[in-house]
């Protein structure tokens, strides 16, 4: 019997030297930091991974974050030098540095992140309460954030905490603002559009004055040209005539005769109220063109000796 309770207690201690060892070791990753307290007071830092000693029961290990983290800020309304409001949406990357101030400054990752949107806060109004719109959105972004990191780097090394990088989302004007802008921008276009398309109007007429002023004026000198050709064509045609009038005055009636019965005598359009003796159809009753036989008789009267020779 008492071997069997030399046993139990034997198992008892055994049980008690594990759970002491295994209390009295602790693990440290790659990504983490360590900081034992001791009853609440900080005793060292561990920063190398691996495995690690602490007195049990009375050392606590508090583990902290080792990689860069992540402060997203919610988006705030600032006022820049011009009196422009700004919404801007920043974000901000940090590092905790020193464990120890953390734990005794912030405590943990919740709260220095609520601290730190705070001081972002403040960092962004007044770096950007110093610039005016045109900076802030175009010209000097990138020594504005620089700026920024650096105010805010200073103020959280209070909480053992770098601050790695700054970064501006988004830096725009509120909704109404906006609107207004955009609405003025469209007045602006359509202003300019009006503009242009009454430059080009007036271009288009003063084409189009001289395109018909050329035209005038080469349909005029065409003009000229064609009927002083006309007319030289005419002299020429006259003279033409003229002269075979000169060598057969008899073919140069009897030409013109014909072209005066072509004219007249159109089918269709042809009316003539003329006696059938009159001067224009002397052609129809004597082919010759000679005068009517009434008018050609009373020169035959004068030669009666020619009558008597018959």
């Amino acid at each position: 019997m008492k071997t069997g309770i030399a046993g139990g207690v034997a198992a008892v201690v055994v049980l008690i030297l594990l759970v002491l060892g295994w209390a009295s070791v602790f693990t440290v990753y790659q990504t983490q930091q360590a900081l034992v307290v001791r009853l609440g007071d900080p005793r060292r830092i561990v920063t190398e991974p691996g495995l690690h000693f602490k007195m049990p029961l009375i050392d606590n290990v508090i583990y902290v974050d080792k990689r860069i983290l992540d402060l997203e800020n919610p988006a705030q309304e600032v006022i820049a030098s011009d009196s422009k409001r700004l919404v801007v949406d920043a974000f901000a990357r940090y590092k905790v540095t020193d464990p120890l101030r953390f734990y005794q400054t912030v405590g943990s990752v919740e709260g220095a992140n609520s601290r730190l949107a705070t001081l972002l806060n403040s960092a962004l109004r007044r770096v950007l309460g110093e610039s005016t719109l045109t900076n802030v959105v175009r010209d000097e972004r990138a020594q504005m954030m620089a700026r920024v990191r650096e105010q805010l780097d200073r103020e959280a090394h209070a909480f053992g905490i770098n601050v790695v990088d700054v970064r501006i989302r988004r830096a725009d004007l509120p909704e109404q603002n906006s609107q207004a802008v955009y609405q003025r921008m469209q007045t602006e276009r359509q202003r300019e559009a009006a503009e242009f398309r009454a430059q080009g109007s007036q271009r288009a007429q003063e084409i189009r004055a001289r395109a018909d002023r050329d035209v005038t004026v080469l349909v005029a000198d065409a003009t000229s040209k064609a009927e002083q050709t006309r007319g030289e064509g005419d002299a020429t045609r006259n003279r033409i005539f003229a002269e075979a009038f000169g060598q057969d005055p008899d073919f140069f009636t009897f030409y013109r005769s014909m072209q005066a019965y072509e004219a007249g005598l159109k089918p269709g359009e042809t009316r003539f109220l003329l006696r059938p003796d009159s001067e224009f159809f002397r052609y129809f009753t004597n082919p010759s063109g000679g005068r009517p036989p009434a008018q050609a008789a009373a020169p035959a009267r004068t030669a009666p000796p020619a009558t008597a020779q018959q």
